[in-house]
């Protein structure tokens, strides 16, 4: 593991300058209500993943047809544009930019599956297949770092680099974290009385939505948490709950940013220093604030991830890509 220490201008050799010039060029359309607000954010599109059902993504192309790709892969509770809303517009100048709803979260798949990290994972690969696009760097925050993590282990040909915010290798250890998701359980199973549903909706709601500086951006994050499968994001905490990558996270070989929130409490920071101590090619980026990091600080969370992304792109292009090879 690195701390890093690399100036944000170091890695934009992973797309030449003069193709940045063509961005441009290249329409895409807006979510109109976040642009209003100064958010860069793609309106998104409903996208059919064959065999599996139709997911929602939202898609910004990069600065040429030749650049990276990164996929976007929110936490739980949350959705592709409310987890990843800052940094569409700052990603979007050097990668084309994807970012994909959970099953059961927002507008994403629907399935009577019970929710799993691993069919997670592969409806990620299922989008970029969908897309025509090989190659990409899964980017996950919270949840989707075990999802990001999982597209390596089962997919790692597909696999250039990987970005992972606000997360860990478990999230299980102590005993008050496993009275949390067996909680959960508890209340959508009916054990604790009243409606479990409704219940856990206003517990989201109320956890992420106030950290929302403006009115009407709270406005817009309301509608997008009013898409949620309630039953299959509480599926998605006891699928957490019981998540593992410890046995084989030290065996990733390519290139792995960890952004990490020096206030999260949700995550603690000693498990996600594991998590980036456990991986050789391991850089360690700490960005100030809490889990909600996304939401209360997103010019911060947007440089620095933007930060985590391109340097672990340029190491790909410099060094080669393991899993290309196997």
């Amino acid at each position: 593991m690195e701390w890093s220490t690399t100036d944000p201008g170091t890695a934009d050799d992973v797309v030449s300058a003069s193709a940045l010039g063509s961005a441009t060029a290249r329409e895409h359309r807006l979510d109109q209500e976040m642009a209003a607000l100064g958010w860069r954010v793609p309106a998104g599109r409903h996208l059919d993943l064959p065999g599996r059902g139709t997911t929602f993504i939202r898609d910004t192309p990069g600065p040429s047809e030749h650049a990276p790709t990164v996929l976007l892969l929110h936490g739980l509770a949350a959705t592709g544009g409310l987890n990843w809303y800052p940094v569409f517009g700052e990603l979007s100048r050097h990668f084309r930019v994807v970012a994909i709803d959970h099953r059961g979260h927002g507008r994403g798949l629907r399935s009577h599956e019970r929710f799993r990290l691993a069919h997670c994972a592969d409806d990620a690969v299922a989008v970029a297949d969908a897309l025509g696009v090989e190659r990409f760097i899964p980017v996950g925050y919270s949840m989707g770092g075990p999802i990001a993590q999982l597209v390596w282990h089962r997919h790692r040909r597909r696999v250039d680099a990987l970005v992972l915010c606000a997360t860990s290798r478990n999230f299980r250890g102590r005993v008050r974290e496993r009275v949390q998701f067996m909680g959960l359980g508890m209340l959508v199973a009916g054990k604790w009385g009243g409606d479990p549903v409704n219940r856990i909706t206003r517990m989201i709601e109320e956890l992420l939505v106030p950290s929302m500086g403006q009115p009407e951006l709270r406005r817009w994050a309301l509608r997008e948490l009013n898409g949620h499968d309630i039953r299959k994001v509480v599926e998605a905490a006891e699928a957490l709950g019981r998540y593992s990558s410890h046995d084989w996270i030290g065996d990733i070989d390519v290139p792995v940013s960890v952004v990490v929130p020096t206030s999260d409490r949700l995550v603690p920071v000693r498990r996600q220093v594991k998590l980036a101590r456990s991986i050789p090619s391991a850089v360690l980026f700490p960005v100030e604030g809490t889990h909600l990091v996304s939401a209360v600080e997103p010019d911060e969370f947007a440089s620095v991830v933007a930060d985590a992304c391109l340097l672990a792109a340029d190491r790909a292009a410099r060094h080669g890509r393991p899993g290309a090879r196997r």
